[in-house]
């Protein structure tokens, strides 16, 4: 004759294990994405759209002297330049993303007025600058922190 089962219920050990490995797994995965998300830049620079970062980053101002936005994929310097610009104060405001720094150097008639930088993390730098006379600006930007993107402009100061 069979034997009837057991009134009193067995301990499960088994059933508890494969959940448990379930919830360990979805833990480090989790953590791995958290881990991967922390170590990669906000944007890809390769694939950037400049023009629209740039919107959001630093709007251009209508009143700018001169200004630039690019990518910086190697350590080569990227000059911009602006002629007859009067003497005066003005503001130099530049950002950039990517990692590292982004380095501007400021010239009047070849004349060097003002190193500034920008760390590449989003944030906004702005440099006061004092033109002495009215000459060709030029604007150098590089980086040895490469690949970024950068934007800048100078406006005269309020």
């Amino acid at each position: 004759m069979p034997t009837p089962l057991s009134i009193v219920p067995r301990a499960r050990t088994q059933a508890a294990t494969p959940r448990r490995i379930r919830l360990t797994t979805w833990a480090l995965a989790g953590l791995a994405a958290v881990a991967l998300t922390g170590c990669s830049p906000v944007v890809s620079i390769e694939n950037a759209d400049v023009p629209q970062w740039r919107a959001t980053a630093l709007p251009t101002a209508p009143d700018a002297v001169i200004g630039d936005a690019g990518k910086i994929l190697n350590r080569d310097r990227i000059i911009g330049a602006a002629a007859d610009v009067p003497a005066g104060r003005y503001t130099l405001t530049a950002t950039c993303e990517g990692g590292g720094k982004a380095f501007f150097a400021v010239s009047l008639d070849g004349e060097a007025v003002v190193d500034a930088g920008a760390a590449c993390n989003g944030s906004t730098e702005v440099t006061r600058i004092t033109l002495p006379r009215s000459g060709t600006l030029e604007v150098s930007t590089s980086s040895v922190d490469s690949p970024l993107i950068y934007a800048y402009q100078l406006t005269p100061a309020q």
